[in-house]
């Protein structure tokens, strides 16, 4: 096993004990020499394996006494409510509110709380320019060439090859490439449903969806959200006769951060088989994981081919690439029929440099990395939160992605104090962002996959005097 593979795992296993109580607040940590014998290592690698408990904020050092648990590895805040949408309340749009937000993307003196995206620093940009090198010589002509609609034969081989939480399940053949992942979504919804047709999603929802299904004409039913442990799957059983499809974030939910449980899904997948509703799966955010491993979809319980997994590179490696997937289950001939009449087919490049940088550019190694990044921020954000932010602030605790959804006091209206905001070079998503009705109005989402140093922590704070002062 290499070095960073075992610090990480001896890491893994004093961080358990910290998070389950039996190392609390104050306890001193066994000496690095005590660490090295215990688990046969290096003085190096326990030396590493204290570093990443120190940049988690889990553990702190003394001088000249040895490492504590931090006072800052125990929460300190309520989790958000399970969401509780009023299916007879009348729909507010937000995309007046969504555009107001577009409209600050490009501003680069505002703090960009509230993009969806990773920030450049945290991808491999001069990998990537190297694979599109080394891709266009080797190409050829060929890089001018159409390709069939299904997608690139290399770049369906390669997402097949990385499916390993798939169990062997999916080969290349069973996948349809697209530009982009809400493009798959798409597609999805044009394969199942028609104008007036209703599908069922969670609450809060990522408002791409809702401005999707609003373009097609489409209802949307939004479901009570948990969240740590996503939809409540009995309510969509009570709804389920009103369904034409389901789309839901099984891993790591936008904007909650929720986790479905594995035996949650097998349900699922299982109810709307018995009543043949298919289920759009967005799974966008499953590599991003802080645990051991990767969260199963639901796509591994499907028998019936009633599950369309959809997926990306845009949360990952490349959001400017625009290149999406989706193994679409017995819907694929329409899916890729739909796509021949739309796109004909997409640019060969950029889905070759992506099969190459999976094969050769050290696509594991990256993911290592950045879900580390993206785990450490996130609790130091969770920190600088319960010490800046009101007292009552509610904040999520996600296993992966890289948002958290905060619910302030009832008295704060974060749509409302958006422009005040921006007056201060700060920018966020409002919770009324993500749903269709007049909820969520005390909510917010923020985005964590940012580099983290001074300037970041003090504009977090300020977003937190800011909230204070709004009282």
């Amino acid at each position: 096993m290499s070095r960073e593979v075992l610090y990480h795992k001896i890491a893994k296993i004093i961080e358990a004990q910290i998070l389950s109580g039996t190392l609390r607040i104050g306890d001193k940590l066994p000496s690095l020499r005590s660490v090295q014998k215990i688990h046969g290592i290096s003085l190096n690698t326990a030396k590493q394996t204290f570093l990443e408990l120190e940049s988690k904020s889990l553990i702190e050092s003394r001088a000249r006494s040895g490492y504590y648990v931090s006072i800052s590895s125990q929460r300190k805040l309520a989790l958000p409510s399970i969401s509780k949408p009023d299916l007879t309340a009348k729909e507010k749009n937000p995309d007046e509110l969504i555009n107001k937000i577009y409209e600050s993307l490009n501003r680069k003196d505002i703090r960009q709380f509230s993009l969806g995206i990773p920030d450049d620093s945290l991808l491999p940009i001069a990998k990537l320019n190297k694979s599109v090198i080394k891709i266009t010589r080797d190409l050829g002509n060929k890089g001018v060439e159409i390709e069939p609609a299904q997608g690139n034969e290399n770049f369906r081989r390669s997402i097949a090859k990385w499916a390993l939480v798939l169990e062997g399940k999916l080969t290349g053949d069973d996948f349809v490439t697209t530009p982009g992942t809400m493009n798959a979504i798409f597609n999805c919804l044009t394969a199942v449903t028609k104008s007036g047709d209703t599908i069922a999603v969670e609450s809060p929802v990522y408002f791409g969806i809702l401005q999707l299904a609003k373009s097609m004409g489409l209802n949307v039913i939004e479901l009570p959200t948990d969240p740590v442990f996503g939809v409540d799957i009995d309510a969509l059983k009570k709804i389920i006769h009103k369904v034409n499809a389901v789309c839901l974030v099984s891993n790591f939910n936008n904007p909650m951060g929720s986790l479905m449980p594995d035996t949650t899904k097998r349900r699922l997948v299982e109810m709307l088989t018995f009543y043949n509703v298919p289920l759009i799966e967005d799974d966008l955010f499953g590599n991003l994981y802080f645990g051991a491993s990767r969260p199963k979809p639901c796509k591994v319980y499907d028998e019936a081919g009633i599950v369309m997994w959809c997926g990306g590179i845009s949360k990952t490696l490349a959001p400017g690439y625009r290149i999406g997937w989706v193994a679409p289950g017995k819907f694929k001939n329409k899916i890729i029929s739909q796509k021949l009449l739309q796109t004909v087919s997409m640019p060969s490049l950029y889905q070759e440099v992506i099969a190459d940088f999976m094969e050769f550019g050290g696509y594991d190694q990256h993911l290592r990395k950045l879900r580390q990044t993206l785990h450490t921020n996130c609790l130091k954000y969770q920190c600088t939160i319960e010490d800046h932010f009101p007292a009552n602030t509610k904040i999520s605790q996600p296993q992966g992605g890289f948002f958290l959804w905060l619910e302030l006091d009832e008295r704060i209206d974060t749509a409302e104090l958006y422009d005040l905001a921006i007056e201060q070079k700060l920018s966020f998503a409002p919770g009324r962002m993500f749903t269709q009705h007049d909820q969520f109005n005390n909510c917010m989402r923020l985005n964590f996959a940012l580099q983290w140093d001074d300037n970041l922590e003090n504009d977090l704070r300020r977003l937190g005097q800011f909230f204070k002062k709004a009282l």
